[in-house]
């Protein structure tokens, strides 16, 4: 089993994208851009609450809501390295 780094820190750069920092010291970051098209996620589309992103317990996920969340296995994967 592939383990995959934890969630740090994840910041809000613009209105699709997020600076995500893990517990490997990598960063990456990861636009949702393609996924405003999934009715689940179209809420981010609202930028008052793409703002008010927070990593789950543990550094598994980041979510917006009980409804909206990332794995880090999708950030981490899917991201693009900041070096």
């Amino acid at each position: 089993m592939i383990k995959y780094p934890k969630i740090l820190k994840v910041q809000v750069l613009n209105k699709t994208n997020l600076l995500v920092e893990f517990d490997n010291n990598e960063q990456k970051i990861y636009s949702i851009s393609s996924l405003l098209t999934n009715p689940i996620f179209a809420p981010l589309k609202d930028f008052n609450l793409f703002k008010n992103v927070q990593i789950e317990a543990g550094g598994y996920a980041v979510s917006w809501n009980n409804e909206i969340d990332l794995s880090e296995y999708e950030i981490y994967t899917n991201g693009k390295p900041t070096k």
